[in-house]
């Protein structure tokens, strides 16, 4: 295939990657931008294929068929709840693909077209370089967001003295170093940035609480973008570069919707050590009564509705009440209750969790509301059902200056009439913060297993 004909497929493939972020935008059009990212990888990989420098064709298909077989398997067996550790693990493999075309760019400069060992083309030493340690960081960096996710380790913050220091001293000699290997083309150089940015992937994210995962998956997304972006440059491959660009840069501004969705800055983020196990609770006062209910009474209370609005969190997702959910709502529609749904930004563990899950439920979209669009609706509605969301809904983001998610925007569900609440136990959520909303006068405690009880007060409907 000639270089214009091969530009020219690639350039198709570039507007289908484009054309498929701008489906994923919405879960209305998210189905279309599943379909056109799958035809522009294909289009993509057939035309990197008939290449005429493409050669080892059984190796290129036996990657293929393992990696295949690993990707069905995984697809077959996932679980909804686990997507956000599975994204994650996929980060780390981007990474660990930059590091591996990083390597055997400098170990055959001439394979690749960048010159010969001990006189590798200047520009190609930066860009092995950069890639090289963006692809480092980011493998280390998602194997711990993996392993904390996973439950593998503790999703509390890992913090110890001077450990702002150590990074920003570990930052500047990466810098140095990259800048030594552009001048020098040593081999120990090149090992030490490898060993370094590794080093600095685990303590970049390692002091990351739960509360933060949502900011860190689209983070670590941007980075696996990046990565690749630099893995074009070095194969001087255009579509790589183009892709690259648009993931970093689609992951970057999604961190930037995350971060403004909890009134924090990325800085904020990657330097605070937020949420997790060991934050402070702000609990005031000892013990506090709060009002526990059945599901009967639920029934009860939402029957006599004229309006809902539903809002789901992480608990729903782990215990996959989002059938059991839909089945509720539909009954409490056909008694000409009106029933919707609010999403805050960083509900669940990644970015349009929530949206999924609803959409795997087949939820009406139209039924879905985002926290600007539902919370002034608040004030006029006579039920708001939370199932399994805690820090999203804390009034103490907007009454306790002194509360470390102070200034988050939260779904202000506690102005409805009634709030019940679903929820296993009293347990702060991922911020580690204790929720005023447990004990507020208009909020009944429903403890137990979301999907269980979800599917008590259908019945209690019936």
């Amino acid at each position: 295939m000639s270089a214009t004909l091969s530009a020219f497929f690639y350039l198709i493939a570039a507007i289908c990657f484009i054309l498929a972020l701008r489906g994923l935008s919405s879960p209305e059009t998210a189905r279309a931008g599943n379909v056109y990212g799958i035809v522009g990888m294909i289009i993509a990989v057939v035309t990197t294929l008939v290449m005429p420098q493409v050669v080892s064709y059984w190796l290129i298909i036996v990657g293929i068929l393992i990696g295949g077989a690993i990707g069905t398997f995984i697809a077959l067996k996932i679980r909804m709840t686990a997507l956000p550790q599975l994204v994650a693990a996929f980060h780390s493999l981007v990474g660990l693909a930059a590091v591996c075309v990083a390597a055997a760019a400098f170990a055959f400069p001439e394979a690749y077209g960048i010159g010969v060992p001990g006189a590798i083309r200047l520009e190609s030493r930066v860009e092995m370089a950069i890639g090289l340690a963006i692809g480092a960081i980011t493998f280390t960096g998602s194997i711990v967001a993996f392993a904390k996710l996973q439950g593998l380790v503790s999703g509390r913050p890992f913090v110890f003295p001077g450990q702002h220091p150590l990074n920003a001293g570990l930052g500047l000699l990466l810098v140095l170093l990259i800048l030594a290997f552009v001048l020098t083309e040593g081999a120990v150089v090149f090992g030490l940035i490898l060993l370094l940015s590794l080093a600095l992937g685990f303590l970049l994210i390692i002091p990351i609480g739960g509360a933060d995962m949502p900011v860190v998956i689209s983070m670590l997304n941007s980075y696996s973008g990046w990565a690749a972006a630099g893995i074009g440059f070095t194969l001087s491959n255009s579509l790589l570069i183009i892709t690259g660009a648009l993931v970093g840069s689609s992951g970057a501004i999604l961190s930037y919707i995350m971060c403004k969705g909890m009134n924090r800055s990325i800085v904020n983020v990657i330097l605070g050590g937020f949420g997790g196990e060991s934050a402070v609770a702000a609990r005031s006062g000892g013990e506090r009564a709060v009002r526990a209910g059945s599901a009967e009474d639920a029934a009860f209370i939402m029957k006599n509705a004229s309006s809902i609005v539903i809002v789901p969190g992480y608990g729903m997702a782990v215990a996959q009440a989002q059938h059991a959910l839909r089945e509720m709502a539909d009954l409490l529609k056909k008694d000409d209750v009106n029933v919707r749904y609010a999403i805050h930004p960083v509900a669940g563990r990644m970015p349009g969790h929530m949206n999924v899950l609803l959409a795997e439920a087949n939820v009406p979209y139209d039924e879905v509301f985002e926290l600007e669009e539902i919370n002034r609706d608040f004030a006029s509605t006579d039920v708001a059902f939370v199932i399994g969301a805690n820090d999203v809904t804390n009034p103490a983001a907007k009454s306790d200056p002194s509360s470390p998610i102070y200034g988050m925007p939260i779904l202000e569900v506690e102005r409805a009439k009634t709030v019940l609440f679903v929820k296993r136990s009293m347990a702060s959520g991922y911020a580690g913060v204790d929720n005023e909303l447990f004990y507020r006068d208009n909020t009944m405690m429903l403890f137990g297993d979301a999907k269980k009880m979800c599917e008590e007060i259908v019945k209690s409907l019936e």
